[in-house]
């Protein structure tokens, strides 16, 4: 791998790894107030890009940026209102199964309205072609908006957590919720709130990640075990510790894809001896690209087993 291409590939590496983060931060933040590990999250990342592209549609695609997370967020918080709240007392048995319901509820309702092919959800004319290139290697434009907007939203809660009231509110109800509904607060509706504003930057993510990728109703199974993967490495309950595993994973399967060198001769190039029986082996034999997809859950397996509690974790799952 040249230089140039290795400089773009961690560059795509760093915007997946960004893209990863907005859809852990919303589920990381849900955990961390309510206790519950959202399985239908893919589903607003999905329910996102596909607002997104009916809206963009309409009204364009900034508007759009803005309306569809807005609309998704609102989905969320009428969910936790009306049917997570009162499943609540059964135990995290029934809020994972409601939530595991809901993500197959939204598929069949993505697919009765948008049909189950692949939509035409096209960047905008200011976010196509590329931003800049490296001796014919070619940077996305799309891939630098993600890793501006991500950016964007980790300084956004950021200032909310460390310099507003809202965010003292939100992390004094983690920790003391009898305190803070003492002192007047409604705790269920900051509950609620979190939940839609989790749920909303998953729409976020959706809303840009869908044209820089792809708007099908397969676009929630292809992510969603990568953020539970991303959430447990980092840590249950730690923003820096998924914003840390989401760039780990990000660069980590990005470069992969790109090495070409078989098992045996990556292992090689280590230093490690292969015998030539060993080198023939079927396993030896593949590449690196091909065993790209199972890294981050080989990460997950090693991680549950040496640190159970993630990078960063301050709680146990």
């Amino acid at each position: 791998m040249s230089i140039e291409l290795l400089a773009i590939s961690l560059l795509n590496g760093i915007s997946y790894g960004l893209l990863l983060f907005m859809l852990s931060a919303g589920l990381t933040l849900i955990f961390s107030m309510l206790g519950v590990l959202n399985f239908a999250h893919a589903s607003f990342y999905m329910l996102g890009a596909y607002l997104g592209y009916s809206l963009s549609g309409v009204i364009g695609f900034w508007p759009a940026l803005v309306l569809a997370p807005a609309l998704v967020g609102l989905m969320g918080a009428a969910f936790e209102r009306f049917v997570l709240r009162r499943v609540h007392a059964s135990g995290h048995v029934a809020e994972l199964l409601v939530t595991f319901g809901l993500s197959y509820l939204v598929l069949e309702i993505v697919q009765l309205v948008w049909g189950r092919s692949v939509v035409s959800y096209e960047l905008p004319q200011v976010l196509q072609g590329p931003l800049f290139s490296l001796y014919g290697t070619q940077f996305p434009r799309s891939r630098a908006f993600i890793m501006l907007v991500a950016v964007l939203m980790l300084l956004g809660l950021w200032i909310m957590f460390k310099r507003t009231r809202i965010g003292f509110v939100i992390q004094a109800a983690l920790t003391h919720p009898q305190m803070v509904e003492s002192l007047g607060h409604n705790v269920p509706r900051v509950f609620m709130l979190v939940f839609g504003a989790g749920c909303a930057l998953a729409g976020l993510a959706g809303v840009i990640g869908g044209n820089t990728y792809v708007t099908e109703p397969g676009m929630a199974a292809s992510v969603g075990s990568i953020i539970f993967v991303v959430v447990i490495v980092g840590g249950l309950g730690s923003l820096t510790g998924a914003f840390i595993a989401s760039l780990l994973i990000g660069v980590v399967q990005t470069l992969a894809v790109g090495i070409n060198l078989s098992l045996a001769q990556l292992l090689g190039v280590l230093g490690w001896a292969v015998s030539a029986e060993q080198a023939a082996s079927s396993l030896m034999r593949l590449s690196v690209a091909q065993i790209a997809p199972i890294l981050p859950f080989l990460l997950l397996v090693l991680m549950l087993a040496l640190r159970p509690r993630g990078l960063l974790g301050a709680r146990e799952g």
